[in-house]
Parts: structure tokens; sequence; C-alpha cells
């Protein structure tokens, strides 16, 4: 006990020079998100992470009570660091400090200084068990938020006859409710409508677009999950089905493994990717047994059957960006159902964790994609579903992971990996992927190159290497390769990418990280007829650079450059990319005014060279946006407390293009060289 007490004064010594709490998102998790809407060419519209986190700075996770499922919130954490934090407790007993995490094996000061302002150290507190008494004592939250482009875009522009393409506005309405008690229950609803869909009028007579209403509770006894509503599904990792926010490769080497509870309630405004209906997980003994039920409308592109042919009706493919403007896409809401059932029977004790997993989905009309050859082994039919084993297992410094999946026609699929501590400094990750070109499933998300984990063979490795406390070297290598034809890819192909990044802090006020990225992959270089198609693999180079300065306690200042090189093999078709720009965060300690501001260049010879920079937004919202062509963005977020329960915030962008007179494509060209956004957002706590 003694040493125990020694040790905890060493660390609380570090801590009076190391303690930092941000306020937004760490640059890890900016980095990630990035990455992310890089590989899937679009943004993602689930702000679940951030709202955890900032529920988190209000009401704080105990970490003497707190569960693996719970640790889970911090995407940071890698598996590993959460076996050794949950076995150190195990041995030595309840924290006696918060500066004592740094005796966990694995946590270095990054990582305890990444959840410090979300989690403390102390007693066990006793929790309601009665689920009534648990509607007293939380917080509620109301936000409303309106967006809007200050440009007239084509679809808003009426035609001779003084009609317009779009139905509806051009503003964008959301509503939020949230009632939160600890983590234990939380409720709400959400409301949504896009700009260019209709708004208490036409087919909107109801007001919003969208609804989104959940209700999720936690420890009712033996009822460990309780779920009613919308809520989203994640199953082992991800070959079956994983809904909620999953990153992919990115400079964190070592978070390669899919890892949250197997529910979690939702409340964004995405329209489709989530489950609606019921779902609990029951504990009993060592076994957790989970089960869900969910019934849905989707909107889908539909085909009328050929009566004269005696075919059914079908739909080629599900419409997942929930916009609703058009008489074209107002045809298209809400025309098939979705029913789903699935459940998981997970086996935990000591260091190993194994689950079986099964879901099978029926559709209301069945699913016939296109007749190219890329489609040949696509999903098609109205049932598809499947089912998978996945093991978690930690032996020492190592921990092992994976899932085997096969689909309801006996396609395989497999994802395996492990996460080493091979010593204090250095830290090793490895996953291997062999998933078959005819395996499907719906709502999937593994740590593979596509998007959907299918037609896919590889390995990856990564390496982190902490030299001292102020340099930081992690670096990872993907080999891949796919068996049959991809979309733009006519013949099989290979790939790899490779990235290196350093990072140096030498104090608390400077950081700075200069990133190598080399990515290659095929497509196709021609529009001939198959068999003379011509294919290559095509290099794609990144090297970036940025420093993050705090010149007071109240301002920062960042700046990054980055530079991109296409297809530097082919001289005809190679393209570059350069952008810089500096960042102004202005937030003076316990002031109600805090604001940020950007300003950016960019230059690229094309969508090929774009470039793609996280940018802070109001509460709960982020932008990342795609720029090409020649020009300047810049951006000024307002934030003010009106009183300590009502809040605002304000935010204006504008992208200017040089030598260019339109903006976007179909009906959201705006004729000119600029495009400005607008957004205002209030929140009231009580």
């Amino acid at each position: 006990m003694i040493k125990k007490y020694c040790v905890i004064l060493l660390f609380s010594l570090w801590a009076i020079y190391g303690r930092s709490q941000e306020t937004q998102t760490t640059q890890k998790v900016e980095q990630q998100m990035e990455d992310l809407t890089e590989a899937n060419e679009s943004e993602t519209e689930d702000d679940s992470y951030i709202q955890q986190l900032l529920f988190l700075r209000r009401s704080p996770l105990n970490l003497n009570t707190a569960s693996e499922s719970d640790l889970t919130v911090f995407k940071n954490l890698s598996a590993l660091q959460i076996q050794q934090f949950l076995k150190y407790r195990q041995v030595l007993g309840k924290l006696l400090s918060f500066y004592e995490l740094q005796a966990v094996p694995g946590w270095d000061v990054e990582t305890i200084k990444y959840i410090q302002p979300y989690a403390y150290v102390g007693p066990a507190e006793s929790v309601a068990e009665s689920f009534f008494s648990r509607f007293r004592g939380g917080f509620n939250t109301i936000l409303m938020r309106h967006s809007q482009v200050l440009e007239k875009q084509r679809g808003f522009i009426p035609d001779a006859e003084g009609k317009t393409k779009y139905l509806g506005n051009n503003h964008r309405y959301l509503f939020r409710y949230k009632y939160q008690f600890k983590n234990l229950l939380q409720f709400g609803l959400v409301g949504d409508k896009d700009a260019g869909e209709q708004f208490f009028k036409g087919a909107q007579k109801n007001g919003f677009d969208f609804y989104s209403f959940h209700l999720f509770a936690r420890n009712l006894g033996n009822v460990k999950r309780l779920a009613l509503g919308d809520f989203t599904v994640n199953m082992g990792q991800g070959l079956l089905t994983f809904q909620s926010l999953a990153f992919r490769k990115s400079a964190d080497v070592t978070n390669v493994k899919r890892q949250t509870e197997i529910f979690r309630p939702y409340n964004s405004a995405g329209e489709f990717n989530f489950h609606r209906g019921i779902a609990t997980t029951v504990q009993a003994g060592i076994f957790h047994v989970s089960a869900f039920a969910s019934y849905k409308k989707a909107s889908a592109s539909t085909t009328i059957a050929d009566t004269a042919e005696n075919f059914e009706d079908y739909f080629s493919s599900v419409l997942t960006s929930g916009y609703h403007r058009t008489e074209t896409e107002a045809g298209n809401r809400n025309t098939i159902t979705q029913t789903t059932f699935g459940g998981n029977v997970q086996y935990k004790k000591n260091n190993l964790q194994i689950g079986i997993n099964a879901i099978r989905y029926h559709l209301s009309m069945p699913m016939v994609k296109s007749d190219a050859p890329y489609n040949m082994f696509a999903a098609s039919g109205k049932s598809l579903g499947g089912y998978s084993l996945d093991y978690g297992y930690t032996r020492k410094n190592v921990h092992f992971f994976g899932e085997a999946a096969m689909d309801l026609n006996n396609n395989m699929a497999h994802v395996h990996g492990l996460i080493a501590s091979l010593h204090r400094l250095v830290d090793f990750s490895a996953v291997y992927r062999n998933i078959s070109p005819k395996y499907n499933s719906l709502y999937a998300n593994a740590f593979t190159e596509s998007t959907q984990p299918k037609n896919e063979r590889g390995l990856y490795t990564g390496l982190s290497f902490k030299p001292s406390y102020t340099w930081r070297i992690d670096a990872y290598a993907d080999v891949f390769t796919f068996p049959w034809l991809r979309y733009r890819v006519d013949r099989p192909s290979k790939g790899a990418e490779y990235l290196l990044q350093v990072n140096w802090r030498p104090n608390r006020q400077f950081e700075m990280y200069t990133r190598f990225r080399r990515e290659s992959k095929a497509i196709n270089l021609s529009n001939t007829p198959d068999p003379f198609k011509i294919t290559d693999n095509i290099p794609r180079v990144n090297w970036r650079t940025q420093f993050t300065y705090k010149l007071s306690p109240a301002v920062q200042l960042r700046s990054r450059a980055e530079f991109v090189w296409y297809n530097t093999g082919n001289p005809a078709l190679a393209e570059k990319g350069t952008t810089i720009y500096a960042d102004l965060i202005y937030k003076p300690p316990m002031s109600a005014f805090t604001c940020n501001a950007r300003f950016q260049f960019f230059q690229t010879d094309g969508y090929n060279s774009r470039v793609y920079a996280y940018e802070n937004d109001v509460l709960y919202s982020f932008s990342i946006p795609a720029l090409y062509g020649t020009g300047t963005r810049a951006y000024v977020n307002i934030n003010y407390d009106l009183t300590k329960n009502l809040t605002m915030w304000f935010r204006i962008a504008r992208t200017m293009y040089n030598n260019q007179q339109t903006i976007g494509s179909g009906y959201d060209i705006i004729y000119g060289n600029h495009k400005t956004d607008f957004r205002i957002q209030m929140q009231y706590t009580f």
C-alpha cells in the first residue's frame, strides 16, 4: 500500500506539468474523421460519438465502476489498453487517484490526458435500481439548428411556369430533444428537414421529413440493455453488421478492433443506418443473451414489373442520402419495408470472450442489381443475412480478436487480428482479412480497404514507437488484393497503402506532426469494351505537416500545409494538389464567449487531387469538405452563453473559386464563383 501511495505522488507531480483539458474533439480523432471521409468520399451524419463525449464532460465516468463496454466510448483506447486497465483494477483493487492510471501497463501520458475531461476516480455510488426513478434528476436538452446556402441553387430557381425542381425551400432544420440520466437512461426525439424538402405542406404535412425516437436503459437487474424505438446493432468485427461510428486506417495504428456495445441508442439525423423496433440484452451468469426485432421503411429506386412477363416489382438499390427534394426523390420515399431479426450469445470469463451472432433481413420486394460484370455476386433477393462467431482473448501483453462469418448462401468472410505491447515504448497491431467475392451482408462495416466487406484479401500491420515523452512515430503498411471485379475496375486487382507519421511535442504550448501516405489501387484507364479495357495501379501520395501553438491560455494558433500527387507515372493524367490554412481559436477560461476562425487556400488540378480538412462547427456538428480547383475558403464560428442554461452558436463559411463560373452539379449548381453556408443553433439545458 505504501508503494501504491508513492506511485500516486509521483504521477501527481506529472499532472501539475501535463494537465490539459480540450473541449474539442482531439487531434487524433479529427485525423480519423478526415481519413474516414476520404475513404468513403462522403461525410457521416452520425454525431453520437460527439454527443457521448460532451455528456461525459457534464457527467464523468467513474473509472472504479466502469465496465468494459463503458470504456469503449473512448475511441482512442485500444482493446489491449482496456483489458490491461481491467486487469490492473482486478489485481490491485480500486484506484485511489486519477493519476494512478500511468501505472497501468500500456497507458501513457497522452492516453490519460485524452480521457481526463470525461472520467474521474471515486468510490462506488449506489444507482437507481427502479426504472421509473431514473426519470428524475437527469439532464434535459432541447437543440434547434437552422442551416442554409445563401446563394440560389438551380433547384430553387423557378422555370418559365414559375415552378421549381425542388419542392420545398432552401432551409434545413434540425430539432432534437434528449433526456439523459447518467449512463442508465436516455430517451429523445429528433426531427430533420433537408434543404429542398417540404415542411408542413405537400407530402410533408406532418412537418419534418424524418423523425426518430429512442428510449434506452441500462442495468435493470439482469436486463443489461433495453432499447425501444431507434437503435444501432453492432456485432463482432463488423462482418455481419456494425452501425455505430467505426474508424478505418489512420495514424492511430492500434485502433483496429471494432468495439462498442451490441446495442446503442440512435438519435442522429442520418436516415438509413439504424434499426427501429425493440432490443434487449439479458445476463445469465457468465453469458449475455441479446435479441432484437426491427421493422422500418426505406427509400429505394424501384422498377415496376412487366405484367405481360409476370415479373415481380423490384428495386436496384437502397437510397441512403435521405434526400426527398424532387418529385422523383419524393416518389422513392419509403417504397420498401425491411423486417430484421437477430441476436447474440456472448460468453465472457476472465480474459476470454466468445460470441455467436445471427441476423436475418426480409425485404418487401426483391433487390436486383444491374447486370454489370462487377455485380455478378452482388446481394439479391428478398432474404439476406448470416451467422458469425467472434472472439477476443488477452494473453499477458497481447490481445487477439477476430470474427468468422457466413451468409445465407454459405459464402465465408474472415477478419482476425492482434494488438501487442512489445515494449513500454513500442506497440504493434496486425489485421488479416479474407472475404469471398460472393459474401454479402447489409450494414456491415469491418476493418477493410473497401467500404463494404466483400471481395478482398489483405494484411495490415501497424507500429507505434514512443522514444520519449516529446516524440511519437506511427507507421502502417497494408497490402490487399481483390479477387473479382470492382466498380470501375474490370479485372481482378491488387493494391497497397503505407503511412508514416511523426509527432513532436516539446512542451505544453507547441505540437507538430508531419505525415507521409502513399496509396496505390487499380482503376480503368479506358472505356474500351472488354477484354481490351486497360487497367493500371494509380498511386496517390499525400504529405501533410501541421503545427499547433498555444499563444496563451485563451488563444491557440494552428496551421497546416498539405501536398497531393496523383498518378505521377503518367504525365498526361497526373494531377497535383496543395492546401494551406491557418486557424485562430479564442477560448478564454470561464468566459461566456468563444470563437474560432480559419482562412484556407487550395489549388488542385482536378477531383483526383482533392484535399480534405476537418472544420470546427457548431456543437455536435463538423464539416470535412472535399476541395478541388483553385480558390480560398474561410469560416468563423461564434459561441455565446446567453444564460447558464441557454447557449447560441453562429457559423458562416464561404468558398471562393478562381476562374470558375459554376459550382456543384445537377440541381445543386450555383451560377457564380462563390458558395456561402450559414448556420445558427440554440441549445437549452435544464
